[in-house]
């Protein structure tokens, strides 16, 4: 595999035979993973046939299959963006906060998360009443979705959401309480995603694209109007999931007070996406980076790496690797679908894992067992792969998690 180049780790495995040839890459594929399933890298290979495709792909160490792009991928290009390589829940991602709190007992941690649920909508549930709050919106741009959505975000905003969504209080090896929360944009991001997705499509069409449908990588200039609407909403969608994060972590302070005496160091906060194309500098040229499920990790840039339901999470420097476009992995990465978890997991055993480490916890059925630890990879062997990326700064062991 010639145009594929392994980085840091040797212990690389394509589960099952790829189809396709890596003899007709416009790119090579730099690597930072031990595992990887067939189609997700067939999808790499699909990206780095593209065209426009620049410098090489990076493929970070919690990848897996995503639509269009893996979730864990980098793709850098030069003046075209792809929606579906940032995906529908456009700038979902991470706010933790270090509390002066060292202990509270497990009785005052259950009263918490339970005041958490009271004011934190989670799932497909929202807000009753506008929370007022929503990042300013030029209107003289012309573009429809977020003005079609302003009403309908009004509630959204400060809502948790469901999936790998959570609410975690945490304990740090350096001895104070943590929180940590993972959401995104809602249902704005989506509605923003998937219009540009459709139009791209149509567009690509109608310019003969040289890019399959199939591949699901339909794209926009970034000088075409479209492409310049899409950069623009996209960016309104993260500094919605920013603003999302910042009013969650508002409600779960009120819930603390409730209930215990805990100062929250806001202005030390980390809140950082994951799923978002910037225009950014790189190997002399300026690129626009799509981050689909991975974190920017430029030097000394603090981030978050969480794990999964039940294993610890990290709060982590970037070293500034270049190779992998000064990025890092988003999190531990599903190591089986959420269908085939619930089929395969064993309730009584992810369960036990979970009550046995004393962690408050809302695994109760089958169906939960999508966000269960055993559906993802183990964190530690996502931290080893990705060593040459960033340092760990605090690792964060779980004490509570609520989820959508």
């Amino acid at each position: 595999m010639s145009d594929i180049i392994r980085l840091e780790n040797e212990k690389f495995n394509v589960k099952t035979r790829v189809s396709y040839s890596n003899e007709f890459l416009n790119v090579p594929i730099k690597m930072w993973v031990g595992e990887i399933e067939n189609d997700t890298m067939e999808q790499f290979y699909n990206l780095a046939r593209l065209p426009f495709a620049f410098k090489h792909v990076a493929a970070m160490p919690d990848t897996h299959l995503g639509y269009g792009m893996p979730i864990g991928g980098v793709l850098a290009t030069k003046g075209y963006v792809i929606p579906n390589a940032v995906g529908v829940d456009i700038g979902c991602g991470m706010l933790c906060v270090r509390t002066d709190r060292r202990h509270i007992n497990r009785r005052t941690l259950k009263k918490i998360v339970d005041d958490i649920k009271k004011l934190i909508p989670v799932g497909f549930k929202h807000h009753k009443k506008p929370q007022g709050r929503l990042p300013i919106w030029d209107k003289q741009i012309m573009t429809s979705i977020v003005e079609n959505e302003w009403e309908s975000a009004e509630k959204q905003l400060g809502t948790l959401g469901g999936g790998n969504h959570f609410i975690e209080i945490q304990k740090g090896d350096d001895g104070f309480i943590y929180v940590m929360i993972h959401s995104g944009s809602r249902n704005l991001g989506k509605k923003i995603a998937d219009h540009y997705n459709k139009l791209a499509q149509t567009k690509n069409e109608d310019w003969c694209s040289s890019v399959p449908k199939k591949w699901q990588l339909a794209f926009l200039p970034i000088i075409h109007q479209h492409g310049r609407a899409y950069m623009y909403e996209m960016n309104y969608a993260v500094r919605f999931a920013y603003a999302n994060r910042m009013l969650m972590m508002e409600k779960v302070q009120e819930a603390f007070a409730n209930h215990v005496d805990a100062t929250f160091y806001d202005k030390c906060a980390i809140n950082i996406a994951h799923n978002y194309a910037r225009v950014e500098h790189h190997f002399g040229e300026n690129v626009v980076v799509h981050r689909k499920g991975a974190t920017s990790a430029y030097k000394d840039e603090l981030g978050i790496i969480p794990g999964s339901q039940g294993t610890c999470s990290y709060i982590v420097r970037g070293k500034g690797n270049p190779e992998s476009f000064m990025s890092c992995s988003h999190g531990a990465g599903r190591l089986m679908g959420r269908k085939q978890a619930q089929r395969s997991l064993s309730l009584e055993k992810e369960v036990k894992k979970l009550d046995d480490q004393g962690i408050i916890h809302g695994i109760k059925k089958a169906k939960d067992l999508d966000e269960a630890s055993g559906a993802y990879k183990d964190i530690d062997e996502v931290m080893e792969n990705q060593k040459n990326l960033v340092d760990i700064e605090t690792k964060l062991r779980p004490l509570a998690v609520v989820k959508g």
